[in-house]
């Protein structure tokens, strides 16, 4: 099977909507790729920009190079405010990863883009931007045996043989 890296970098949002009127904003992303919940990842806590947070936070995968064939295998990005009574939502964005491959692929693999943030079929309001990098194609086998070497290189031989 063959699969590529996919370097994900959220950098920031803009203009949210304001759903905290008494307190602070304090917002994070969720990640989500294929629906799948393992793969689910998550920026720290912006605590200071409130509808205009900034993160600059990387985060990897390992994506199957059948993701990229169609338009059904979505990357998708969810807002949060963190609040002591239970997180509160306030919008997504949804990419297909082919169309950000598409997209990408003609600029070497990599770009950068902003996308207006939905809430429901409400109309916009602000908008995220993230960069993105695909890796090279490879074997799921040649990829496993240097994440194996990395490890190695990393921790020594007790951590590779876990």
């Amino acid at each position: 099977m063959e699969c590529r890296k996919l370097e994900l970098t959220i950098n920031s949002a803009h203009d949210l909507r304001e759903v905290r009127r008494i307190f602070k904003m304090k917002v994070y992303a969720k990640v989500l790729i294929g629906g799948n919940k393992t793969l689910e990842k998550r920026t720290p806590v912006d605590k200071h920009g409130q509808t205009n947070p900034a993160w600059h936070n990387t985060m990897n995968y390992t994506i199957t190079e059948s993701w990229l064939q169609h338009h059904g295998t979505m990357l998708v990005i969810k807002l949060y405010c963190k609040r002591k009574l239970g997180d509160r939502y306030i919008g997504e964005v949804y990419q297909s990863l082919k169309q950000l491959y598409d997209h990408a692929y003609p600029l070497g693999g990599s770009a950068v883009m902003c996308f207006p943030v939905q809430m429901g079929s409400a109309e916009s309001q602000g908008q995220i931007c993230f960069s993105y990098k695909f890796g090279e194609k490879v074997t799921i086998e040649k990829l496993m045996l240097a994440e194996s070497i990395a490890s190695f290189l990393l921790t020594g031989p007790s951590a590779a043989a876990t």
